[in-house]
């Protein structure tokens, strides 16, 4: 077989090399069986790790302390001693210092695409411990911020990890920024808009756009600045679509520092649900990661589903894609994957849970079953968005009833399952399909409590029950409207049950163990892109994606778990991350911040722990 796609390398010192190299495929490499003492040591590795406490995900050989990839895969895993017949001149050979090496992160559910093209323009309060320097952030980006743009905070953090244990009053905006927008995204609850931005997007004018469950709050018949998701959220996407956009270099900019950032974590992988406000394949952003991927510059491997737009032309759309495209279309650093994570509006429950669970439409069956008839005949496998237990009653009938038909196409999953029931997760399983899991209720655990009670929380969702199937079982973030995109947020979560305000969510029969965690993030996460034994562990012949990490994983606290930070990242042994002691690895280059008003320039770190 051919070797997976990886970064071009790149050189500061070339730059028309580049930026014409291709991510096309490297020559022939061994497939994720083949065994190391069949793979050839006549030729030399590209790079060669010693010294380091490798965690391999490989349950016949744990731990390792040295590693050697060649053309895109690892070729040889085990001692220093091991790695002697791989060493050649050129082979880039590193000290890691003792320090935890771990296989890439995997994000199995996330919106990079669309968070890409974003990044550079938007403050993050991902990493801040109070309201007020939440707010100081916004009235720095308000003195830097040109006429005619926007300062956004668009998800990624709760009221619950700030001391004050509240958000921001559209007054404090007010004061803040008198005449520059400011609108704050939280999760799928609420959005806060300023006057100034209440006056951009004229909702101030009779006959204002208005969107379906979701409520533009007056008072007197004037804006207040909340909009509020009763119980839809496509009011704040139909927003957030209508603010100003970066131009096309910035968004391309963004991009590649949004990459780095990811890179920057540890991540090596992600799974793109697709989103609001993302047309395929006309968006913006689609275009962007496609310019970087066709000119080698993308970093993070990335399979992506289709997500419909307008309800009531979901099937159009998927009858549209499904005989245009493929599933596994593209190569291992941007691919297609299937459709979703929307198959229907009739059948989307937004995750607000501090509301009473909503229900989907009366018709949601009879709409779904044709769209699932449909993917099924056109062997397309899918994701679904379903977090209640209340919506699964309703629609696993759907799928048990198209799999004894049209049949349901081997790879299809479902995201969320927050208050499933085991009867609901057993029936997954009959079925075939897989379970993706993310940690959004981390962000809304104490909102929760308030309206389902402690009780209920325990088992929201049912760690232990989902493992105990045997069925695939990914881990991702959500981010960036939702979510944090910090995959450690996530691994903190699944290990210690800590919400982002600090409450213990769960007991102890209801965690996992920071090995089981890491599996979900890493091998788990594999088959939502149909990677499975592909990549994931640190085996001989699978994409030598991995990170060496600036603290263990499995010796800090469990507060120190979202300080975790990757010193240096490789993808498909291409080191695309580096810094402190390896930051000469690092031969890449990446532009400067654009535009010049970006936050980032000030907060670099903004969305870490």
């Amino acid at each position: 077989m051919s070797a997976p796609a990886r970064p071009a390398r790149r050189f500061a010192l070339d730059r028309r090399s580049f930026l014409s190299a291709s991510a096309a495929l490297a020559g022939t490499a061994a497939d994720s069986a083949y065994g190391q003492s069949q793979i050839p040591a006549d030729l030399p590795a590209e790079i060669i790790v010693v010294n380091a406490r490798i965690t391999t995900m490989d349950p016949a050989l744990p731990n390792a302390s040295a590693l050697a990839a060649r053309d895109g895969v690892f070729v040889m895993v085990g001692t220093e001693a091991d790695m002697a017949p791989f060493r050649g001149t050129f082979t880039t050979v590193i000290d890691a210092g003792g320090r935890r090496l771990i296989p890439g992160l995997n994000d199995s559910h996330t919106h990079s695409i669309r968070g890409g093209v974003n990044y550079t323009y938007e403050v993050r309060w991902d990493d801040v411990d109070s309201l007020e320097e939440g707010l100081h952030r916004v009235r720095e980006q308000v003195a830097r911020t040109p006429e005619g743009q926007f300062v956004r905070v668009v998800g990624g953090f709760s009221e619950h990890q700030f001391k004050e244990k509240r958000l921001p009053t559209v007054a404090e905006l007010n004061a803040i920024a008198p005449d520059t927008p400011v609108l704050v995204h939280h999760l799928y609850k609420l959005t806060l808009i300023n006057d100034a931005a209440i006056r951009y997007f004229g909702y101030h004018q009779p006959g204002h756009p208005t969107y379906p469950g979701g409520t533009i709050e007056k008072v007197d018949g004037d804006p207040t600045g909340r909009l509020l998701a009763t119980p839809s959220g496509l009011l704040m996407y139909r927003t957030l679509v209508a603010a100003p956009k970066l131009t096309i270099d910035e968004q391309v900019n963004s991009s590649i520092q949004y990459m780095d950032e990811l890179n920057a974590l540890g991540i090596t992988s992600v799974s793109d649900a697709g989103g609001g406000g993302m047309e395929f394949p006309e968006a913006d952003a689609y275009a962007v990661t496609n310019w970087l991927h066709e000119r080698g510059l993308m970093t993070v491997r990335t399979g992506y589903h289709t997500f419909p737009q307008i309800k009531g032309e979901e099937y159009a759309d998927y009858d549209r894609w499904t005989q245009a495209w493929a599933p596994q279309q593209g190569d291992d650093m941007l691919k297609l994957v299937g459709g979703g994570e929307n198959l229907t509006w009739a059948s989307y429950d937004y995750e607000i849970f501090g509301e009473p669970v909503p229900e989907i439409d009366p018709n949601a069956e009879e709409i779904q079953h044709r769209i699932m008839t449909l993917l099924g005949e056109r062997q397309w496998p899918f994701r679904q968005h379903i977090t209640y237990g209340q919506t699964a009653d309703r629609l696993l009938s759907v799928y048990e009833d198209v799999a004894a038909g049209a049949g349901l196409t081997d790879g299809w999953f479902i995201d969320h399952v927050e208050t499933f029931t085991p009867v609901h997760l057993e029936r997954i399983a009959a079925l075939g399909g897989g379970i993706n899991i993310q940690n959004r209720l981390q962000f809304q655990a104490e909102d929760f409590v308030e309206q389902h009670g402690m009780e209920a929380l325990r088992r929201t969702p049912d760690f232990r029950a989902i493992l105990d199937l045997g069925v695939p079982v990914g881990l991702g973030t959500d981010a960036t409207r939702v979510a944090s995109y910090n995959p450690w947020f996530a691994l903190q979560w699944l290990s210690t049950g800590l919400s982002r305000g600090g409450m213990r969510m769960y007991g102890d029969d209801n965690l996992l163990n920071r090995e089981e965690a890491l599996h979900l993030m890493t091998v788990g996460s594999a088959w939502f892109t149909g990677d499975a034994g592909r990549k994931g562990a640190i085996v001989p012949g699978q994409m030598a994606d991995f990170a060496i990490l600036n603290r263990d994983f499995f010796a800090v606290t469990d507060a120190e778990i979202a300080k975790i930070t990757a010193d240096l990242t490789a993808v498909g042994g291409t080191v695309v991350h580096a810094k402190g002691d390896f930051a000469a690895r690092d031969l890449r280059h990446v532009p400067p911040i654009a535009p010049d008003w970006s936050p980032v320039l000030d907060y670099p770190e903004m969305g870490r722990g």
